[in-house]
């Protein structure tokens, strides 16, 4: 075949593809109905290539999959498949077959350790078993090996899948197929075949050949083993196709991209024609929404006091600035002034250069003088201080200027160095609050030459954590007040603050803080989209609709591989899709190599977790996938946090919100715009807690005595506080009590109760020769609950470990490489002892504060592959045991009885209504509640473990924290604003406004609105007519609620009226 024949064939493939669904199956594409006996004659007519084969195979493949639920590999029903034909079955004919129903069949490479049930450990398993299936590809070339062993899968998609279903557990026992059901899936499957063949003959034009064509199109399908790495060449007959990994710098446009996956040419999008349109052959109108930010330009500003040509040579040859924009204009010339400032710009508008060029200008006037930045995370503390001593290597007499990073990493032996030598440090306000404030006797010569105190991601610290660091810093200013120096200025930067002089001043305790919010920055045009997983195959829906992982790493692999970087919030998943298809050249496993190749852009695509959010600088991304309505709410979306990661440097960029079944994302796909529209909440600083304040002053009282002039420092509460919990002298000063001595901030842990933690050892190499332990991480006992009691598979890095053996004496799991998925059963909360109770304003019902335990049993778990349980593992195991304290209201008992009798299920109102007074709540965020488990709660079998009904929230960090106490303190107020939403509210059965939360762990499945209503109805004593509900039908499910007993209330507690 020459090349002009080989070109006209691909483009006739090409045109034949998209219209006979060999590439493009589109959603609003309908089939033709067809009589059995039409269908009959159409068959008839077909050419002898296309029988035989595929009726075989799907006879194979139901037959295994009748008699075992495991993954079929290409080997074993190969040799089936050739004795049914009485003759070869080449990997070709497979293809065309994927080809033809693409959506249907499985035809790729997995790891082994994705084909197994039960894991084995490498002892055991050398020598053992059956040989591995040999590897089965289209080229034989050497290359380098992976680690990991792939099999190839040839399998067809489960035709039973359910419908979207709130209740759905998500996860199902695989179906038992009798003979007769099994006969009825190889007919639909044949339909389905016959369906598809007769559109290729009906599309392919008289003058061409459907064989041909077919053959071509296949070659997109054939297995790619990927034991190859690197570039590679792909051999069929004379026809070859090279595939290297795309350059990015030749990538297009976004819009180009979503004209090639929509098949839609023009750019305007309205919703009765959003999905008219042919594209990808995996596109199906996941596009329910789409918004463009158009691109902005750069406004540049004036400084009233030109840089030196030192500093202005040393922004060009390390950051190529040669002008400043007026947002960094502004703050400069504000903190020449020696004002105190807050920057809220959208994301990477440059925020570093407003506090670094000053401290610049602070160097060259005064070569001692000091400052501090403070960054939330150690990896954002070090991408900063690496730009920053760049800046100090070009700025010509500067570059012997020291810089230090201070965290709880740095040696005890450097940390006197830094003190007596640094001119900045990077650090944290851990570190500020128990090593630097303390011991300001040794930061005496830092702290008197302080300049600039430089707190970034401003948005990061607020709820308890945010009152804590407000504390830390009155202390700190008035350390620096007491060495004589009451000249710094305090500069903060965020992109996502709402009010951000009302949270700077609750932050640093000062009022004179000017805002700057006025973005010069340029910035590139943003496509915005809501993507909703489609059904697998559109005409025929009992396939079920896809996962929003699944959608999430396909649409992530297509902008990989057009050279469009890509960074997508998820795993493990991302790495067995690009395995199989032979492309693990196009994402990089090596960490560090991760780290270098991001900042310099070189990378494809990246696999992060959240904390990317705070703002590191990772180079150059053109697309941002965010796996279901982020975790930190609308402030993540759109140009926010996840969204804004993309488009960092005024190049078009995507952001896509791939919607998964929660409620909370399918109340945006069904009202998209709210994304974009609805306001994001103040952030929280509770300056009234009087929790925080003691445990502060105790700090303070130990740095230096306090007197009443303190109270400029930590309001009207100061002297109450002191007098009751602070030791006085004769002299009026207040000192620490004796209880916090020797060291008050080692006792104080500003993120809440340290958690004790245990060692994650992998010893998969111990036996082996030269081989050791390796210690992957140290883990919370709060994580260590559900992640490594023996048997669970603990994720690390996104690969997969085994746990072997738990010790709870040494702290210590021990664990081996393998690849198993599983779910556990949830954990139950109960009050245990009264400590105060407090009427709720004109109710017969009380609210209580107390002692609360929390129990965490893990009573067994799942082998889950895809949504199937491959096996059900039962455990006995002791219960976890921690003490926290917490509020609680017991719901009226009648109430119970009375929702059973009209058919509601108590567990979904009880759960409904803990999200609706958690709503209403500001601090909600260091609260938690107990969130109902649909597998529990739905549970076929009856259960022993039922909880009492009531509502209860307990602080997530332990006793001493204060934030269920805040809650109790208000509870009348947050039981009346919660019944009052959920009365006004227009929602059918719930959304974020009243019932949702998208912090549910559970995803909101056990939930019911007008269950919280009742509920909430009778706590208040409101009269309820029950003749004006309609009855339910409730499923038989068991009872999992009982009526709430007495609680024991220590000696001598009052009722606390309203």
């Amino acid at each position: 075949m020459d090349s002009t024949t080989r070109k006209r064939t691909l483009e006739q493939s090409n045109q034949i593809a998209s219209a006979s669904n060999l590439q493009s199956p589109t959603v609003k594409r309908k089939r033709k109905a067809t009589s059995n006996t039409q269908q009959r004659a159409q068959t008839r007519d077909w050419p002898d290539y296309f029988k035989d084969v595929y009726k075989a195979l799907n006879t194979v493949i139901a037959f295994c999959s009748s008699r075992k639920h495991l993954a079929t590999t290409f080997p074993v029903i190969r040799s089936s498949v050739e004795a049914l034909l009485r003759g070869p079955l080449d990997l070709n004919k497979v293809a065309e077959l994927k080809t033809l129903l693409p959506d249907l069949i499985k035809f790729a490479y997995i790891p082994t350790s994705q084909h197994r049930i039960n894991a084995a450990s490498s002892s055991s398993s050398k020598g053992k078993g059956r040989e591995a299936s040999p590897g089965y590809s289209m080229y034989s070339a050497g290359g380098a090996l992976e680690e990991d062993e792939h099999v190839l899968v040839l399998d067809f998609a489960e035709l039973n899948k359910s419908k979207r279903n709130k209740a759905n557990n998500s996860f199902s026992l695989p179906p038992s197929l009798s003979p007769a059901a099994t006969k009825k899936l190889i007919e639909r499957r044949n339909e389905l075949f016959e369906n598809a063949v007769n559109e290729l003959l009906s599309a392919t034009p008289p003058e061409d050949s459907p064989i041909e064509l077919l053959q071509v199109a296949a070659k997109e399908h054939l297995p790619i083993e990927p034991k190859y790495k690197g570039s590679y060449m792909q051999y069929q007959d004379d026809f070859t196709v090279t595939s290297e990994v795309p350059d990015p710098r030749n990538r297009p446009s976004v819009k180009q991209a979503l004209r090639e996956i929509t098949g839609k040419q023009s750019d305007n999008y309205d919703e009765e024609d959003i999905n008219e349109y042919i594209g990808l052959h995996w596109y199906k109108g996941q596009i329910v929404y789409r918004q463009t930010s158009e691109a902005v330009p750069g406004t540049i500003g004036q400084l009233d006091k030109a840089l030196s040509p030192t500093i202005a040579h040393a922004l060009k040859m390390s950051r190529n600035i040669t002008d400043l924009y007026t947002h960094q204009a502004s703050a400069i010339n504000a903190i020449g002034e020696a004002r105190n400032i807050v920057v809220s710009t959208r994301t990477a508008s440059g925020k570093s250069v407003i506090y670094q060029v000053p401290f610049l200008r602070f160097l060259e006037e005064d070569p001692t003088s000091t400052a501090i930045f403070v960054y939330p995370t150690k990896a954002l503390a070090q991408d900063q201080r690496a730009a920053f001593e760049q800046l100090l290597q070009n700025c010509s007499g500067l570059e012997h200027i020291q810089v230090a990073t201070y965290d709880g990493d740095t040696p005890q032996e450097r940390r006197r160095w830094i003190r007596e030598n640094s001119s900045v440090i990077f650090t944290n306000f851990d570190m500020l609050h128990a090593s630097i404030i303390p011991h300001e006797d040794l930061w005496r010569r830092f702290l008197k030459n302080l300049k600039l105190v430089t707190v970034d991601e401003l948005h990061y610290y607020s709820g308890l954590l945010g009152t804590h660091i407000a504390m830390i810093l009155r202390r700190f200013r008035r350390v620096c007040a007491a060495v004589g120096n009451r000249r710094s200025a305090f500069i903060s930067c965020s992109a996502t603050i709402n009010n951000p002089r009302k949270h700077a001043r609750a932050i640093f305790g000062l009022d004179d803080i000017e805002v700057i919010t006025d973005d010069g920055a340029p910035s590139g045009e943003k496509e915005f989209l809501v993507w909703d997983p489609a059904l697998i195959d559109p005409l025929e829906p009992s396939l079920g609709y896809q996962s929003a992982m699944h959608e999430a790493i396909t649409l992530m692999c297509y902008l990989m591989k057009r050279g469009i970087r890509a960074i997508l919030y998820a795993m493990k998943l991302l790495r067995m899709r690009l395995s199989s298809e032979g492309r693990m050249d196009v994402l990089n496993r090596d960490r560090r190599k991760i780290e270098n190749e991001a900042f310099s852009g070189n990378l494809l695509g990246i696999v992060a977790t959240t904390a990317l959010e705070l703002g590191v600088d990772i180079g150059v991304l053109d697309a941002v996938i965010m796996l279901g309505f982020p975790k930190g709410g609308l402030a993540s979306f759109p140009q926010r946090q996840q969204a804004g990661r993309a488009g960092r440097r005024a190049r078009d960029s995507l952001a896509v919100l791939v919607a998964d079944q929660s409620p909370v994302d399918r109340q945006y796909v069904n009202n998209p715009k709210a994304l974009f529209d609805s306001p994001t909440a103040d952030l929280v600083v509770d300056l009234d807690s009087k929790i925080i304040l003691e445990v502060h002053l105790q700090c303070a009282g130990h740095e230096m005595p306090l007197s009443m002039d303190d109270e400029v420092y930590f309001g009207p509460q100061f002297r109450e506080v002191c007098e009751t919990y602070l030791v006085k002298d004769k002299d009026g000063w207040y000192h620490t009590h004796p209880r916090y001595l020797p060291y008050p901030a080692k006792n104080v842990s500003i993120r809440g109760v340290e958690e004790e933690r245990y060692i994650v050892v992998d010893i998969t190499n111990l036996f082996s020769a030269g081989g050791s332990p390796k210690v992957l991480e140290e883990v919370e006992v709060s994580r260590a609950i559900f992640e490594i009691y023996e048997g669970a598979v603990f994720i690390h890095q996104g690969l997969t470990f085994l746990v072997k053996e738990l010790s709870h004496d040494s702290k210590m799991a021990r664990l081996v490489r393998t690849d198993v998925s599983w779910i556990t059963k949830p954990s139950n909360i109960d009050a245990k002892q009264t400590y105060r109770i407090r009427e709720i304003k004109d109710a017969l019902q009380k609210a209580f504060y107390g002692r609360v335990e929390v129990h965490t049993t893990v009573f067994g778990y799942f082998k889950i592959r895809g949504s199937t349980i491959l096996d059900v593992i039962d455990l006995e195991t002791l219960p976890f045991i921690r003490e926290t304290t917490g509020t609680w209201i017991d719901v009226p008992k009648g109430i119970i009885r009375r929702m059973r009798t009209k058919g509601f299920n108590p567990a979904e109102g009880i759960h409904a209504a803990q999200h609706a007074i958690l709503n209403r709540f500001s601090m909600a965020e260091d609260l938690r509640t107990e969130c109902k488990v649909s597998q529990k709660e739905y549970a076929i079998h009856p259960t022993s473990r039922k909880r009492p009904a009531r509502l209860i929230f307990y602080d997530k960090s332990g006793e001493g924290v204060g934030v269920s106490a805040k809650a109790f303190d208000i509870v009348s107020k947050l039981v009346h604003e919660a019944y009052d939403t959920i009365k006004k509210c227009l929602c059918d059965g719930g959304c974020i406004k009243c019932v949702d939360s998208p912090d549910c762990k559970e995803n909101n499945l056990v939930s019911s609105k007008l269950g919280a209503q009742l509920i909430l109805q009778g706590i208040l004593g409101f009269e309820t007519d029950w003749s004006s509900f309609p009855d339910v039908d409730l499923d038989e499910t068991p009872e999992t609620v009982v009526e709430a007993g007495p609680v024991h209330t220590v000696e001598r507690v009052e009722v606390e009226a309203v």
